[in-house]
């Protein structure tokens, strides 16, 4: 049995989530205010183990240093977004006048890989288009979607190195392989089922 706590974090009010899941616990996308992250996480009797980042820009791995330091859990991320954690030239934070960068990771993942939790399993669906290392993490009654896909809208794509065209064909794919019955767990924003995302996303409209 496994439990999902939303943390929302930072003037972007992103999404960290804490993955509980028999006696280990993932962070996803620790963006910033690492105290309130653990704080939270402290009230279960489970380790820390892994720190996972659906995609490099700075409100989702702020935190990265910093619950690392606290806990010795291993940064994951897509191979593709790597240069991200520890670049603020490429994670967006220098744009905003901040320097903020991640400890390199200790596992670099690619599509179609499983990191086990405790007793869960997440699988690594390759989602780009807001940045080239964008990833979904899908278990078996949820998913995470960092900011590829929201309840209403899909991530930005004006950003350096995004694309429409592979965030649409990303889209696409999800589409096609996310139940209807899954809860769908966003970078931002708030959450809800598959089945009602596609009745109220206007960019899942049409998609073949």
């Amino acid at each position: 049995m496994s439990e999902v706590i939303r943390v929302v974090v930072g003037e972007m009010m992103t999404n960290a989530y804490i993955l509980v899941s028999g006696p280990e616990i993932a962070i996803i996308d620790p963006g910033f205010e690492a105290m309130k992250i653990l704080r939270t996480a402290q009230r279960f009797s489970a380790q820390i183990k892994h720190i996972i980042n659906t995609h490099g820009h700075m409100d989702h791995i702020g935190a990265n240093r910093q619950i690392k330091e606290a806990t010795g859990a291993l940064i994951y991320i897509h191979q593709d977004d790597a240069e991200l954690l520890t670049h603020p030239s490429k994670n967006l934070s220098l744009l905003v006048g901040d320097f903020i960068s991640s400890p390199p990771a200790d596992v670099l993942l690619n599509d179609g890989d499983t990191i086990k939790v405790g007793n869960t399993e997440l699988k690594v669906i390759h989602t780009p288009g807001h940045t080239p290392g964008s990833i979904c993490l899908v278990a078996d009654k949820f998913c995470f979607t960092g900011d590829t896909l929201f309840y209403d809208s899909i991530g930005r794509t004006d950003f350096p190195h995004s694309s429409e065209q592979k965030i649409f064909e990303s889209l696409k794919k999800l589409s096609k392989i996310l139940a209807d019955e899954l809860i769908i767990y966003p970078g931002h924003g708030e959450w809800g089922l598959m089945r009602e995302i596609k009745l109220h996303n206007p960019f899942l409209t049409g998609l073949e």
